[in-house]
C-alpha cells in the first residue's frame, strides 16, 4: 500500500511566528498532536503539543512564544508514493511517530501517523514500528534538545 492511500490528507501549516497558544489551539481544533512549520513554501519544522509542553511551558516561556523558538527544527517526511512498510521502517529508524507527506514536487499532500500505518498495514509491520519508536533515546528524543 502508499501512503497516499493510510495518510491525513487535511494537515494545518503553521507560520513559524504564530504563537505557542495560537498552535495549540490550532490542534485543539483540528485534534491533531501536530503541526508542519511552513515558511513560504518551505517546511522549516514540525512542532508537537509536547514540544511545547517540554520546550516552553516547563521552561516557563510565555504563551505568546513564536512556533518557531520551539519547533523541531530536523524536517524529517516521507513521499506519498512510497510503501506504508518503509515508511513505517523509517519512522522506526528515526524514532518518530509522525511524518509529512510530500509529493514529487515537495509540496506538502498530508501527515502520516503510526495510527495511520496501524489501521492500514500488517499489524507485525506496525508493530516493530512502534517497538523502534518506543526504544529510549535517539536524535529525536526531547533530552537531547
Amino acid at each position: 500500500m502508499k501512503v497516499k492511500e493510510a495518510m491525513t490528507p487535511d494537515v494545518h501549516l503553521a507560520n513559524p511566528e504564530l504563537s505557542i497558544c495560537e498552535a495549540a489551539c490550532i490542534m485543539v481544533k483540528t485534534d491533531t498532536g501536530v503541526l508542519p512549520v511552513g515558511d513560504g513554501d518551505r517546511l522549516v519544522g514540525v512542532i508537537t503539543d509536547r514540544d511545547i509542553a517540554v520546550r516552553a511551558v516547563a521552561q516557563g516561556k510565555s504563551p505568546e512564544t513564536p512556533v518557531r523558538e520551539v519547533m523541531s527544527k530536523e524536517v524529517l517526511y516521507c513521499f506519498e508514493d512510497e510503501t506504508t512498510e518503509h515508511v513505517a521502517k523509517n519512522m522506526s529508524d528515526q524514532k518518530v511517530r509522525r511524518l509529512p507527506v510530500l509529493n514529487r514536487k515537495k509540496r506538502l499532500v498530508g501527515i502520516v501517523s503510526i495510527g495511520d500505518l496501524a489501521l492500514s498495514t500488517k499489524p507485525n509491520v506496525t508493530g516493530q514500528a512502534v517497538a523502534g519508536i518506543s526504544k529510549p533515546g535517539g536524535a529525536h528524543s526531547q533530552t537531547t534538545h
